[in-house]
């Protein structure tokens, strides 16, 4: 199996590269279960951030455990999570669907009705661990304005393909993308 190696301050982890379709290979970055590197990326991206916002937002699942560092490190005592369908628990809960470059099928965003109350008038920074086409940020950064809340950073601590060119992004890190054969493009 090909793998990329990547370099987060102190720590390097081998990505295995994953087919993503016939033509290109991307390299599978889990943050899930991995706290010391999710650690080192917030300690790395948390100066990085505005120190004037009110409230860290994510996106299920891999975000969270990035979402919860740096809602530690920048001393914010709750962070919200747009989730990936409504749940039981949910009352007027704000909808919307997203095609994301890693799910086969469009998949639902969803923020609970009481979240989405106690964002609005906030200032949000939208964090995911990777950004890649950025339509996961977009869908959540759209449910976020139709509650009153304004995005005024996203956050991620990669940047994949070509989100490394963006200028309205937070990244620690470039990803490349990979042809079939496993060589970076």
């Amino acid at each position: 199996m090909l793998n990329y190696p990547l370099q987060i301050g102190k720590l390097q982890r081998q990505l295995p590269l994953i087919d993503l379709n016939s033509e290109l290979k991307i390299a599978s970055f889990v943050i899930l279960g991995d706290a010391e590197l999710t650690h080192e990326a917030a300690r790395l991206l948390a100066p990085l951030l505005p120190t004037d916002f009110d409230a860290l937002v994510t996106m299920e699942n891999k975000g969270i455990p990035l979402a919860h560092e740096l809602a530690l490190l920048t001393k914010h005592p709750r962070y919200f999570v747009i989730r990936k369908g409504v749940k039981a628990y949910m009352h007027n809960p704000y909808v919307t669907t997203v095609q994301a470059i890693t799910t086969s099928e469009p998949q639902q965003l969803v923020l609970d009705g009481a979240d989405a109350h106690a964002l609005k008038g906030q200032r949000v920074i939208l964090v995911d661990d990777v950004i890649s086409t950025g339509g996961s940020l977009k869908a959540g950064a759209q449910l976020l304005k139709e509650c009153g809340a304004t995005v005024i950073t996203q956050a991620a601590i990669l940047a994949e393909g070509d989100a490394v060119n963006r200028t309205d992004i937070t990244y620690l890190k470039p990803l490349p993308l990979f042809n079939k054969k496993g060589e970076a493009l």
